[in-house]
C-alpha cells in the first residue's frame, strides 16, 4: 500500500481535500463535537445502490439529528410496511454511514440493531450518545443514562 502512495504522490506533499471533502469532513467533526449536524444538503454518488437502497438511505438522511426511527418506521415511511428486513439490509450496505445516518435507525424492541461501520454496534451506541438521541418522541426518566445503559439497550 505504501509503495502504491508512493508512486502516486511521489513529492510525499499532503494536499488539501476539495472544497466539498473539507466542508463534510468539518460537518463530521462538528457533529462528533456534539453540535447538530444535517447532511441532507452534501450531494452523494450512490450510483452503485439499487433503487430500494436510495430511497432507504433518502429517508435515512431526513432523520434529524437526535431522533431515532425504527426499521419497521423507516419502511413505511418509503412505502413499504412489512419490509422492515429490507431496510435492515439495505442499510448494512450503506456505503457512507454517518453521512447517511443508518445509527438512528433502531429495532422495534429499543434494541440497537445492527451497524456494519467499524466498531460495529458500540459506535453506534456512541454516535447515538452524542446526539443525545431519544428513543421515542417523548422524553423518559432514562434518557440521561445514554445508549448503552438504558433500558432496551
Amino acid at each position: 500500500m505504501l509503495h502504491h502512495l508512493q508512486r502516486r504522490f511521489p513529492d510525499g506533499a499532503e494536499r488539501a481535500p476539495p472544497e466539498p471533502i473539507a466542508r463534510v469532513v468539518g460537518m463530521i467533526a462538528r457533529l462528533f463535537g456534539g453540535e447538530s449536524v444535517d447532511f441532507l444538503g452534501v450531494k452523494l454518488a450512490l450510483d452503485g445502490a439499487a433503487p430500494f437502497e436510495r430511497e432507504v438511505y433518502r429517508e435515512a438522511l431526513a432523520i434529524p439529528c437526535g431522533e431515532t426511527r425504527t426499521y419497521g418506521e423507516l419502511a413505511a415511511a418509503i412505502g413499504s410496511p412489512g419490509a422492515a428486513r429490507a431496510v435492515g439490509r439495505a442499510l448494512g450496505r450503506n456505503p457512507i454511514p454517518i453521512i447517511i445516518p443508518c445509527h438512528r435507525i433502531v429495532a422495534a424492541d429499543g434494541r440497537s440493531g445492527g451497524f456494519s461501520a467499524p466498531g460495529g454496534v458500540s459506535t453506534k451506541m456512541r454516535l447515538l450518545q452524542i446526539e443525545r438521541a431519544r428513543r421515542g418522541a417523548e422524553p423518559t426518566l432514562f434518557d440521561d443514562l445514554g445508549w448503552a445503559t438504558a433500558p432496551g439497550a
